[in-house]
């Protein structure tokens, strides 16, 4: 590894492919930094493909009085809207009124400061509910009868993670997905990295100005292992587990239910046949690569569920889980639900030696103000650019994201028109993933023949090789439970077939470069 080789030089060097990895990537490179991210894994393979796939300030925060974290989350909804709004859309809340937990005032309180702190200006407000006069009351046990309703948002989370990569790509970043960081030491007034293929155990190295540690859930171990150095925090690691349960009401609306150890959850209607449940919130050791929802949080959904349907939820009633470890900043709370979601940023930078900043916490809402202060730290010890000024990221669109955030049953209807032997429902579900970029995945088709060998569930060939080429799918899993969640539809056999196929693509594609 020659220092003096640029094409091994970079201004900042980032571990960890998770939304907070890729929003500091795609930040730096529009700035005019030459950026260089590794993820041993996939993109988004860990905690941030595992959310409630919302976008919200978070309501019960109010009462840990996180004010800050709130107001800021609140304030990114409408921004997060405006960039990606083919991945993000409104949805509307239904907080049913339990007589036996917090009381009604103390739920309008709540919900006129969510209404007022953050700037609304699109979401529709709050609005009280008499419950048995309305459809979202359907559902529910006759005793619960006064509610509320309010605004926040939804996102296809692992796609959020891609995209900003893939906007980072091309600004110039280099993304390595599959490319574990061995060793990071400090020599010679910067970083050198020893990085290796996981396909190949291939090594090589790169050298960078700055070095971000943004390894989510193995953030203390990539300090340990990796970097050799004391995290200079505490980190509280905490299981979040979800259900997903085919669908329980016709309705639109989202519901958050309170439970009497004082955590919520939510309802939400979820891949057009389905309804996500959760979360939990557990204490968790050991890798968390491992982390699977246990039958104990499975039986706590379903009761807790159980409690304010008509219709009980049983574990047998489950299609999928899946569950994520949240690496929080440790703030010394006794329970993990009240164990703080504020990101904090700690930055190592000795005298004449190149700086390291950690990223502990964070919620995929405030991802890119993460980013921008994460930058701000970074900025005196990285080099003047031409580029973009601070906070553009949240006035430019993500790929796909460039059209009005009222305009995607327009998008969808452009698309009818041009390809109208592609099944309407299967080109909305396009439109929905890649946005405007739906044309360049369908460039050169004129025929439904064009797109190749259908997988099943409408996942054809044409498909996994855009993915392939655009967004860094390497195997059957990345395509269908990160790049889209079409592994609900898909059988084993299926998926394996696809697996073969993906490979017999990759070799092809190997032999033409």
């Amino acid at each position: 590894m020659d220092p003096t080789d640029d094409s091994s030089n970079y201004d900042l060097a980032i571990i960890g492919g998770g939304i907070n990895g890729c929003g500091i990537a795609r930040d730096a490179a529009g700035r005019g930094w030459r950026v260089f991210l590794c993820d041993r894994a996939d993109l988004a393979s860990g905690t941030s493909s595992a959310s409630t796939k919302l976008i919200h300030g978070g309501l019960r925060y109010l009462e840990h009085y996180e004010f800050r974290l709130v107001r800021e989350a609140l304030m990114e909804r409408e921004v997060l809207w405006g960039i990606a709004p083919h991945i993000i859309w409104p949805l509307r809340f239904v907080l049913p009124h339990h007589n036996n937990l917090r009381p009604a005032w103390m739920l309008r309180l709540g919900l006129f400061l969510y209404d007022h702190l953050g700037g609304r200006k699109r979401l529709p407000p709050t609005q009280t509910l008499r419950l048995h006069d309305v459809p979202a009351g359907a559902v529910l046990k006759p005793e619960f009868t006064r509610g509320f309703e309010y605004s926040d948002c939804w996102v296809e989370d692992s796609r959020l993670v891609v995209l900003n990569a893939r906007d980072a790509a091309e600004r110039g970043a280099t993304i390595a997905t599959r490319t574990a960081c061995v060793s990071a030491e400090r020599a010679d007034g910067r970083w050198k990295l020893t990085l290796q293929d996981e396909n190949t155990g291939q090594r090589r190295g790169i050298h960078a100005r700055a070095l971000v540690n943004a390894a989510g859930p193995w953030v203390a171990d990539v300090a340990s292992s990796v970097i050799r150095a004391n995290i200079p925090a505490a980190i509280r690691l905490v299981q979040g587990s979800h259900i997903v349960v085919p669908k329980l009401y016709d309705q639109p609306f989202c519901y958050i239910f309170q439970n009497a150890d004082g955590r919520i959850f939510f309802l939400i209607p979820y891949e057009t046949d389905f309804t996500l449940i959760g979360t939990t919130d557990l204490d968790f050791t050991g890798n968390p690569g491992d982390v699977r929802a246990s039958v104990a949080e499975i039986d706590y959904l379903c009761r807790s569920t159980s409690a304010y349907l008509r219709r009980p939820v049983t574990p047998d009633r489950v299609v999928w889980s899946y569950s994520g470890v949240r690496p929080l900043f440790d703030d010394g709370s006794s329970a993990a639900q009240e164990a703080t979601r504020d990101y904090v940023l700690k930055l190592d930078a000795p005298q004449d030696e190149p700086p390291l900043l950690s990223v502990f916490g964070g919620k995929i809402t405030t991802y890119r103000r993460l980013a921008e202060s994460a930058l701000a730290q970074l900025q005196p010890h990285l080099p003047a650019t031409a580029g973009q000024a601070a906070g553009w990221t949240g006035r430019t669109a993500l790929p796909g994201g460039d059209f009005p955030v009222d305009a995607f049953d327009a998008l969808v209807a452009g698309f009818v028109a041009d390809f109208p032997f592609i099944p309407h429902l299967m080109l909305r579900r396009l439109a929905r993933a890649y946005g405007t970029r739906t044309r360049e995945l369908l460039a050169g088709v004129t025929s439904y023949a064009d797109l190749g060998r259908c997988f099943g569930a409408d996942l054809t060939e044409a498909e996994v090789r855009y993915l392939i080429h655009a967004e860094w799918a390497r195997t059957a899993e990345d395509v269908v439970w990160r790049r889209t969640k079409l592994g609900l539809r898909l059988s084993a056999d299926q998926i394996a077939v696809m697996d073969d196929a993906m490979r017999r693509m990759l070799q092809e594609g190997m032999a033409a470069a």
